[in-house]
């Protein structure tokens, strides 16, 4: 492309100096036939005075073959064929016998006339002559002008090339950013964005490694519970002691399935690509409560809805019902029996927030970014959560465009789980 635009804007510089060359060329013809005129009039008019033979000497002097430049003194020197009228003061063009003529007409002093001509072809040879001088650099110029931009566009692409090969080679698993040095400072961006993303690629890798570590190990305690309660209940010597050994299965089983179902959301969260529609907030909102009205009155929980703002998402549903259940069933499930949980609904400025508030023990600052780690539980936790239900509403919040933030509660003991996310316009 640098090339062609290169031969493109020398041929049409090339046809502008070729054109400017050639009418000056022509302009310079027409100032010499004049300066002729009027030097050969001056001194026409001088030896007018003296006689004719006199001026008939000046004229020989004044004629030149090479230029083919014919001088008529008149009424002295007699009239050509080609002037067939009286022609006014100044420059013509007329028919000659062998080819037109540029003719300069001078009136003198004494109504004499000074005519100056020469043949057209022989003045178009010497413009074309001169312009093709100042054409012929510039055609030669060009494919310099190609060669050096290819030659110079090659070896600064060299280290991009090197790039490339470095990236080929590459484990997939083990990424690395690209070295920056020797780089074209025009694309000294791309690759520093690749490297960026390199580095976010790494630290993804590197938390699939680490989660699929503590899913096997979080697997690896139930499933063996699950088998030694076989064991036992293999072993029982009657039925009575069976079917106790039954209930710590079935409560192990149940563990088991809701890990199991934990990591699953968490695998298909990461693998998905977020479809957006919009969602009526304060429908969810009911919805939850509904589904979880059950362990609210099994532990005498107040659960409530609180709509400050009537508030609609474009987001992904599913995905925003695992961030709020996940955060409505930690607040039932750490709220002691008694309490009461509420479900807030309210805007600020463009973003729509969503609350759940609880009156539980808590989480302390120091673990409040923690707690979003996959299978993190904080010191002194009771019950049997597996640490995954904070991570996966993160996960599912960022990949909506949304964030989520734990806060004290204002106005006593307890927490707030706090899910922030734009509010776009609505478009019919």
């Amino acid at each position: 492309m640098l090339g062609g635009a290169t031969l493109l804007m020398g041929m049409l510089a090339g046809l502008a100096a070729f054109g400017l060359a050639y009418q000056e060329a022509r302009e310079l013809q027409d100032d010499t036939l004049r300066q002729i005129a009027v030097l050969y009039g001056s001194s026409g008019q001088g030896s007018a005075k003296s006689g004719k033979q006199d001026h008939r000497s000046l004229s020989k002097a004044w004629i030149d073959p090479e230029s083919r430049i014919t001088i008529v003194h008149l009424p002295n020197d007699s009239r050509p064929a080609w002037m067939v009228d009286n022609l006014a003061a100044g420059f013509h063009t007329v028919a000659g016998q062998e080819s037109p003529l540029r003719v300069f007409v001078l009136i003198g002093t004494f109504s004499d006339s000074t005519v100056v001509a020469q043949p057209t072809e022989f003045r178009n040879e010497i413009a074309l002559n001169n312009a093709l001088r100042t054409l012929v650099p510039s055609l030669l110029f060009i494919p310099v002008v190609i060669w050096l931009i290819i030659h110079i566009v090659r070896s600064q692409l060299v280290p991009v090339n090197q790039l490339a090969t470095l990236l080929d080679r590459q484990d997939a698993e083990h990424v690395s950013p690209l070295p920056e040095q020797k780089i074209p400072r025009e694309v000294l961006p791309f690759v520093h964005a690749i490297n960026r993303l390199l580095v976010r690629i790494s630290q993804l890798l590197g938390q699939q490694r680490r989660f699929i570590a503590d899913a096997a190990h979080e697997l690896r305690s139930p499933l063996t519970a699950l088998s030694l309660q076989v064991h036992n209940i293999k072993q029982a010597d009657s039925l009575t002691l069976a079917r106790e050994h039954i209930l710590p299965l079935e409560a192990g089983v149940e563990r088991a399935r809701r890990l199991t179902e934990q990591l699953l959301d968490m695998a298909r969260i990461q693998a998905s690509v977020t479809e957006r529609s919009w969602v009526d907030v304060e429908g969810l909102a009911r919805e939850l409560i509904e589904e979880f009205v059950p362990l609210a009155t099994a532990r005498r929980i107040d659960l409530g809805l609180d709509v400050l703002t009537k508030l609609s998402l474009f987001a992904n549903p599913e995905s925003l019902r695992l961030v709020l259940g996940n955060g409505l069933e930690n607040a039932l499930k750490y709220t002691p029996e008694g309490g009461e949980v509420t479900i807030r609904l309210s805007m600020d400025g463009g973003d729509g927030f969503i609350e759940i508030i609880d009156n539980g023990p808590g989480i302390p600052d120091s673990y409040r970014k923690r707690v979003f780690d996959p299978f993190y539980r904080m010191p002194d936790t009771q019950g049997n959560g597996s640490g995954l239900g904070l991570a996966i509403a993160r996960e599912a919040a960022l990949r909506m465009g949304g964030q989520i933030t734990l806060h004290d509660r204002p106005d006593g003991v307890g927490s707030i789980f706090r899910y922030q996310q734009q509010v776009e316009p609505q478009t019919h």
